[in-house]
């Protein structure tokens, strides 16, 4: 696998992964970049690393951040992922986690709440990598990154506490 490739097979990761969020979650492209990684005398080791950023822009209200990361959660485990780590904090909480083949994944709430998912790959051979070529599904914000949510949804920017009868987010 090159560096190409592996840019794809994470942007299949990370579109699996919103796929498996209900009500559908609104997004745009973060910055993608790539660097090359280096052996242990800091020397070009002829492989590169390419990191993939998502910024969501549905309004997650403070009520339902632990329901979105518990979706997330789960949808991981059960891809046979594993959570590596969580920081739980009650602003900025995130997960970690890691696919088999050592993608490196990570959901977490940002300032003011928006939510951001990451994902870098290992080294491989390096190449030329594009652009993500999946389209959001909002349109691109004018301005720096990354552009505040803008975007209500009934369920996700509810302030009302799930009830435990609900589904809507399992």
């Amino acid at each position: 696998m090159d560096m190409r490739r592996a840019a794809e097979e994470a942007d299949v990761i990370m579109q699996r992964t919103l796929s498996g969020v209900k009500p559908e979650l609104r997004w745009n492209h973060g910055p993608s970049n790539d660097k090359i990684c280096t052996d242990v005398k800091n020397d070009s080791s002829g492989t590169g690393s390419v990191k993939r950023r998502i910024a969501i822009m549905t309004i997650v209200s403070k009520e339902r951040r632990g329901n979105l990361l518990g979706v997330v959660e789960r949808d991981w485990t059960a891809r046979g992922y594993r959570i590596t780590s969580v920081r739980a904090s009650g602003e900025v909480p995130a997960i970690f986690a890691a696919t088999p083949d050592d993608f490196r994944m990570r959901v977490a709430v940002g300032g003011g709440g928006q939510f951001f998912f990451s994902i870098t790959t290992p080294c491989f051979a390096e190449s030329a990598v594009p652009d993500p070529a999946t389209e959001p599904n909002t349109p691109q914000r004018a301005g720096d990154y990354p552009q505040p949510p803008d975007v209500h949804d009934d369920f996700w920017s509810s302030k009302a506490p799930l009830s435990t009868s609900s589904s809507s987010a399992s």
